[in-house]
């Protein structure tokens, strides 16, 4: 089995001689066995156990803490829970790092779009960024609660090309001239628009937005501040007016 000296189980486990004379001053490293020489020894088993009391260290549990913890008759249980709430705790603070990456790269690729630079350009991809989420929920609710009446559409439009019968049509017609009209106001009250001209954001007139020409992420209106008419950028416009 090998044996290490001070010097050599301090570079193993990445700390210096001066911690690891410390932890043994402090008894929860105790070396193995000394050499004729007097040397300090540690064995296989204690480099497991410092590894151990340098997570501990990093995890701000105390050294007397430590001391009594690997004293326990069962420390592995403690430590393995300990390890889990750490391995929990890093992967939240991998998440919102990445969160927080994802974020420079989106304002970065956005200011590259941008024809000249201000600080109103940065408010309006900040605005746009954090209305993505919320933004592709409610297209997504859209999509689904419209399936049924395409569905429905294509239904009655081969029913009536093949069997001449063009009720169900009727029925479809129905059906979504009343689902268009209250999905549009439901719509139209949870997302508002940046001009780009003044960079002000505002909620445009039911009718106007219904009508205007648009892209997947684009109305052209006319802004209710300057006056402005152009394609403005669609963001979340909040919880207000839930109900349809």
């Amino acid at each position: 089995m090998s044996k290490y000296t001070t010097g050599e189980i301090a570079k193993l486990c990445g700390v210096t001689v001066r911690t690891v004379q410390y932890y043994d001053s402090r008894g929860i490293l105790v070396p193995s066995e000394l050499s004729e020489g007097g040397r300090r020894l540690y064995s296989e088993d204690d480099v497991k156990r410092l590894k151990i009391i340098c997570f501990l260290r990093e995890a701000d549990l105390p050294i007397d803490a430590i001391h009594k913890l690997l004293n326990e008759e069962h420390p592995e249980k403690v430590i393995s829970l300990l390890i889990e709430q750490q391995e929990k705790a890093l992967s939240e603070e991998i998440s919102l790092k990445r969160e927080k990456l994802d974020k420079l790269r989106e304002l970065k690729n956005g200011l590259k779009n941008q024809k000249t630079f201000s600080l109103e350009s940065i408010g309006d991809i900040a605005v746009i960024m954090e209305s993505r989420k919320k933004l592709k929920k409610i297209r997504l609710l859209s999509v689904l609660t419209g399936l049924p009446l395409t569905a429905l559409q294509w239904f009655s439009i081969i029913f009536w090309i093949v069997r001449g019968v063009w009720w169900p049509f009727i029925v479809w017609l129905l059906a979504a001239i009343p689902w268009g009209v209250l999905w549009s106001r439901y719509y139209f009250r949870h997302v508002k628009y940046i001009c780009p001209e003044c960079h002000e954001i505002f909620r445009p007139t039911l009718r106007e937005a219904f009508f205007a020409n648009h892209t997947p992420t684009a109305r052209r209106l006319t802004c209710t501040a300057c006056g402005h008419k152009g394609f403005c950028v669609e963001v979340w416009g909040g919880k207000e007016n839930e109900h349809i």
